[in-house]
C-alpha cells in the first residue's frame, strides 16, 4: 500500500516518546503553535515532570520566539493512548540500539497509519532500527540539539524515507521556531556531530591524559573561537552518560578503543552527570 502523507495536521496531536532532558525540550518547541502535545514515558512521574518543565518555560519561549499562548499538554504512560491520532511522533529515548528497535516496531503498529515516525538520535541512523517496521518510508532521523537555545534540526532519510516527508518537515518546522537542515546523504553523526565528535574526543583525551583540566580547554576554546559554547560545558549540558554512550558507539564504528571511557565512567559512577545532576566536569550548577 502506498504511503499517504498526514492530513489535517493543524488539528492533530504531536507525541514525544521520552520525557528526559531532550524530550521535554522538544515538547516545548512543538507546543508553540498550540497543538496538543503528549509526552509518553514508561515512568508517569517523568512524563509529568516534562510537562511541568514545558509549562514553566513556555511563556518565555512564546515571548522570545512567537507562538500561541494557549497550551494543551498531556502526560501518558500508555503508548497506545499517547499515539492516538498523532500526525508526528518524535522518539527521544536513551541511545541504546535495541531499545530504539523495539520502540519503532511498537510505533509502527500503534501509531496512525499516516503518522511520521522520527528519531531524535544523534548516534544511530534510522536505517539501523527499521527492521521491525512495516512502513519504513515514514521513518527518518529528526535530530534536535538543545532547544530552545539551539534550534537547528537535522533531517536525514533512512534510505527508505518518502522524500515528501522531508519536504513537509522542511516547510513545517520553521512554524515552531525551529531551523531545519537537510542531510543530503546518510552519515553517522549527520553534519555537525561529525565535526563535533572529533573536537569532543580530543578534548576528553587531553584531560584523561592529564595534559589539561576541563577549564583550561574551555578557556582556550572560548578565546580562540570567541565562542560562549565550549567543549566541557557543552558535554555537561548534554549529560555525561549520553556522552559516554555516543563515544562508545562512534569508537565501535571506527574500530578503535574509547580511551576516555574510564574517566567518563568514574564521573558517572559518582553521580556526576552534568547539569541535570548538579555536577559534571563543573561543580557550579544550582
Amino acid at each position: 500500500m502506498t504511503y499517504t502523507l498526514p492530513a489535517n495536521i493543524a488539528d492533530r496531536p504531536i507525541t514525544v516518546v521520552g520525557g528526559g532532558t531532550l524530550g521535554r525540550r522538544i515538547a516545548l518547541m512543538l507546543s508553540l503553535q498550540g497543538a496538543e502535545v503528549r509526552v509518553y514515558d514508561t515512568s508517569l512521574a517523568v512524563a509529568r515532570a516534562a510537562l511541568e518543565y514545558v509549562a514553566t518555560q513556555r511563556h518565555r519561549a512564546v515571548e522570545e520566539l512567537g507562538g500561541n499562548p494557549a497550551v494543551r499538554l498531556a502526560a501518558r504512560d500508555n503508548l497506545a493512548d499517547a499515539l492516538r491520532d498523532s500526525w508526528l511522533v518524535v522518539e527521544a529515548v536513551p541511545e541504546k540500539l535495541g531499545l530504539k528497535q523495539a520502540i519503532f516496531a511498537d510505533l509502527d503498529q500503534l501509531a496512525a497509519p499516516d503518522a511520521v515516525l522520527a528519531s531524535s538520535s544523534s548516534a544511530f541512523a534510522s536505517s539501523e532500527f527499521i527492521g521491525g517496521v512495516n512502513k519504513p518510508e515514514r521513518v527518518l532521523n529528526m535530530h534536535f540539539y538543545m532547544p530552545p537555545e539551539v534550534r537547528s534540526v537535522e533531517l536525514m532519510s533512512s534510505g527508505h524515507t518518502d522524500p515528501r516527508i522531508i519536504e513537509l518537515l522542511m516547510a513545517e518546522l520553521p512554524r515552531y521556531a525551529l531551523v531545519p537542515h537537510r542531510v543530503r546523504k546518510q552519515s553517522t553523526g549527520f553534519i555537525f556531530n561529525r565535526i563535533w565528535a572529533a573536537i569532543k574526543r580530543e578534548s576528553l583525551l587531553v584531560v584523561a591524559e592529564g595534559v589539561a583540566e576541563p577549564r583550561d580547554v574551555d578557556a582556550l576554546f572560548a578565546d580562540l573561537f570567541k565562542s560562549e559554547i565550549t567543549p566541557f560545558r557543552f558535554m555537561d549540558e548534554v549529560g555525561l552518560d549520553v556522552v559516554l554512550d555516543l563515544e562508545n558507539h562512534y569508537c565501535e564504528l571506527a574500530g578503535v578503543e574509547n580511551k576516555s571511557a574510564p574517566m567518563l565512567q568514574d564521573y558517572i559512577a559518582k553521580g556526576w552527570l552534568g547539569v541535570k545532576s548538579g555536577r559534571g566536569f563543573y561543580n557550579d550548577y544550582t
